[in-house]
């Protein structure tokens, strides 16, 4: 038996790649529920992500596999709009127009940003097309050097020191150039007229998940089964899994580990040296909405990292009419203060903190709040990223007949994304298939 442990978006691309060719792997998830960071709420409508999801344009495989799945028909482009809070202001970011009336930044600022966006390197007084292809040059050069040296001071405290902020917290400066080029590779091309093109599910995510477990089969998906041990010699041998409180073993002649990599060394000694941030981040119903933008990012002291307001992007009649907000912030340690908070606590924090920016905000309108916590749900993509990615195939670092495809994998880089997720099992089960 080939087993895949781990439901998320990796796990089940991982069976269904085996499945492709002629194997009948088994998938244990300790969890419930299937889809990983892609679960979803109910609503009065279609189903919400506990946390928001999306496509880039050059999210390929993903759309791929939706079309061998016959559920392409159901994803959607829809314009995402960006703003920036900035001084209680805030000001659109889509359009080359609305770029170039944002005030807080000069001319010379806003060319250098742009042409950083665009790829074009212009130290020196002559334009390079090609200075920025090759990543991992910059794997080893700290984001504010990098970003100094390439845009300007203004560009730096008044665009993205607030967004890293945001996003890394504490970290941010340990976070390397090629993390911040390959990011702004995967975001896609821009539309100066429009803003940027962004791909949802008719349905939510649940379609695609939904759709995969159909073509692996459901009788070969195993919930609420938790791998308590993988006993192995010089390869796999067999995997304990704790379900219903009966812990079984199973003899495998495979294992495609896509769990977080504190699991994998947990079972078999193998020590990743990557770390992780965790995430709080609500969803919020309401009878009427913030804002009209779909992503707030926040230069301002506000009590969470952004604002997506989701039915800003996909219409709230998909959500029976309801309003559909997000409220979301990393963390770098449990030991920090919003992790200790109470769902209550938070809930009062966070709708105070939308009445400090938007005092129009009435919280009455506000139906039902749902929270949810993960401790390791984005690496922190510091400088020497790649030399610490957990290869596909453990082969020479652990035994035969184990492989990775978690979220340490490669194809997770330069960001997290459910693409990524897909990327990462194909590679691992090509990994089992070519041995």
């Amino acid at each position: 038996m080939i087993a895949v442990v781990g439901g998320g978006i990796a796990g089940l691309a991982a069976a269904y790649r085996l499945q492709q060719a002629g194997h009948d792997p088994t998938v244990f998830e300790a969890s419930d529920t299937v889809g990983g960071l892609a679960a979803t709420y109910e609503t009065e409508g279609d189903p919400i992500e506990a946390y928001y999801h999306h496509l880039s344009a050059t999210e390929e495989t993903i759309v791929e596999l939706a079309e061998e799945l016959g559920v392409d028909d159901r994803l959607d482009w829809l314009w995402g709009h960006d703003s920036y809070y900035v001084d209680g202001v805030v000001h659109p970011l889509n359009t080359a127009w609305e770029i170039a009336a944002y005030p807080h930044l000069s001319f010379h600022d806003k060319f250098r940003l742009g042409m950083l966006t665009l790829g074009v390197d212009v130290r020196g007084g002559i334009p390079s097309f090609d200075s920025y292809d090759d990543l991992e040059a910059y794997e080893h050069v700290p984001i504010k050097e990098f970003l100094l040296e390439h845009t300007t001071q203004g560009v730096y405290d008044f665009f993205f020191e607030p967004l890293l902020r945001a996003k890394f917290g504490s970290r941010k400066e340990d976070v390397s150039a090629a993390w911040l080029l390959g990011r702004i590779q995967f975001r896609g091309e821009r539309d100066l007229l429009k803003g940027e093109k962004l791909g949802y599910f008719d349905g939510s995510f649940a379609v695609l998940v939904d759709a995969l477990v159909e073509a692996v089969g459901r009788e070969n998906v195993e919930t609420g089964a938790r791998v308590q041990d993988i006993d192995f010699g010089e390869s796999v041998q067999s995997l304990t899994v704790e379900q219903g409180g009966t812990a079984t073993e199973h003899a495998v002649d495979d294992v495609v580990v896509t769990t977080m990599p504190h699991l994998l060394e947990r079972w078999t000694g193998y020590e990743c040296d990557i770390e992780f941030q965790g995430s709080v981040c609500a969803v919020v119903g309401m009878d009427e909405p913030v804002t009209d933008t779909y992503w707030l990012n926040i230069a301002d002291e506000a009590p969470f990292g952004a604002l997506i307001e989701h039915t800003n992007f996909v219409s709230p009649e998909r959500y029976g009419g309801e309003r559909l907000l997000y409220c979301a912030s990393y963390i770098q340690s449990q030991d920090e203060e919003l992790w200790q908070l109470s769902d209550d606590e938070i809930r009062d924090r966070w709708l105070g903190g939308i009445e400090d920016m938007f005092p129009e905000f009435d919280r009455d309108s506000v139906n039902w709040m749902e929270i949810a916590r993960n401790p390791r749900t984005a690496p922190i993509y510091e400088r020497g990223y790649l030399d610490m990615v957990v290869p596909y195939d453990l082969a020479g670092d652990i035994a035969d007949s184990i492989y990775y495809a978690g979220m340490a994998s490669r194809a997770q880089y330069p960001e997290r994304s459910l693409n990524g997720g897909i990327e990462a099992g194909y590679a691992a089960a090509d990994a089992l298939l070519e041995e």
